[in-house]
């Protein structure tokens, strides 16, 4: 009698027991969910109040009175990103440098991604090293470290004088070519990788029937290489255009005060005006303009498997 009832429990108890497929789809949602989801419905949250001199600097959304629970939305600090031009200058700013430095990724990244993948075993794995490598030291050591070589008496000016191309030394920091140096410098392996991994599993048959066929190189990678690529080219694009939006660190320490891009307007009001409601609103248009690429990728994604 128990043996027979022992497996019926079991399966009883495997309805309520999720299993290890589920475990691990379950748990990065959770970590999601707990890390990411929860914080931003918060700044969602604080966006909808009132800037107040109190600890918190912002008014509570719900108030209980006697009788009654009231909800209070203020929507003054959407419509002073509507009305203010410096958010506008900030958010097009912002968009305008994430697209020059995912197009200098991409045009830096593609041959390089490309490079590495038709590379032998052994230089591969040593090329792959030299693109993962920089990722094992700290972001901003990074950053401070394209500060001494730009700087007037860096070692790009130094170089520049000792052969004989300069007299003088020259403004490589400080401005837009500063904030574009470090910018590619520090989104580059977020592109070269998503668009390596595309390319090393690519069938190497095909460019070769495409040559023996009498295919000129050129065509060859304008109707094989480069469409098979294009879903890693799509991700590669996506993790540098994102992150390149709210970027503060890269254009405080390698741009000038004319680069006004949206990560500093946040910076500003979170932590010199104290206008929390404010900074948490212009968040939350951010992320809904960063949600138009990724609805675009999405897109690419779900057509990629009809087209092959």
């Amino acid at each position: 009698m128990a043996h027979t009832a022992r497996p019926a429990y079991h399966r009883a108890l495997a309805r309520f027991m999720p299993s290890a497929k589920g475990w691990a789809i379950g748990l990065p949602f959770a970590f999601l969910l707990v890390f990411f989801m929860l914080p931003f419905l918060m700044v969602l949250k604080i966006s909808f109040a009132e800037s107040t001199m109190d600890v918190p600097p912002f008014t509570h959304l719900l108030v209980v009175g006697e009788d009654k629970l009231t909800v209070l939305l203020n929507l003054e600090s959407y419509l002073t990103i509507v009305r203010d031009d410096i958010y506008f200058a900030a958010y097009a700013s912002s968009i305008t440098v994430a697209f020059f430095t995912t197009l200098f990724c991409l045009l830096v990244g593609y041959p390089t991604a490309l490079l590495i993948a038709n590379a032998r075993p052994a230089l591969r794995n040593l090329l792959l090293m030299g693109i993962i490598l920089p990722f094992w030291t700290s972001y901003l050591v990074r950053v401070y470290a394209w500060i001494g070589i730009l700087k007037d008496q860096g070692l790009a000016n130094r170089l520049l004088m000792y052969l004989g191309l300069s007299d003088t030394p020259l403004a490589l920091m400080q401005n837009t070519f500063g904030l574009y140096v470090g910018m590619v410098y520090s989104y580059l392996p977020y592109m070269v990788l998503p668009m390596y991994a595309f390319l090393v599993k690519m069938d190497t048959t095909l460019p070769e029937a495409a040559r023996d066929l009498g295919a000129k190189p050129w065509e060859v990678f304008l109707t094989i290489t480069l469409p098979l690529s294009l879903p890693g080219m799509s991700a590669g694009c996506l993790l540098v255009f994102i992150p390149s939006v709210g970027e503060y660190v890269i254009p405080e320490l390698l741009g000038s005060s004319q680069d006004l891009m949206i990560g500093r307007v946040m910076w500003s009001d979170f932590f010199n005006s104290i206008a929390w409601p404010l900074a948490s609103a212009a968040t939350c248009v951010m992320v809904a303009l960063l949600l138009l690429p990724m609805v675009w990728f999405q897109r690419v994604q779900n057509r990629e498997p009809q087209a092959l």
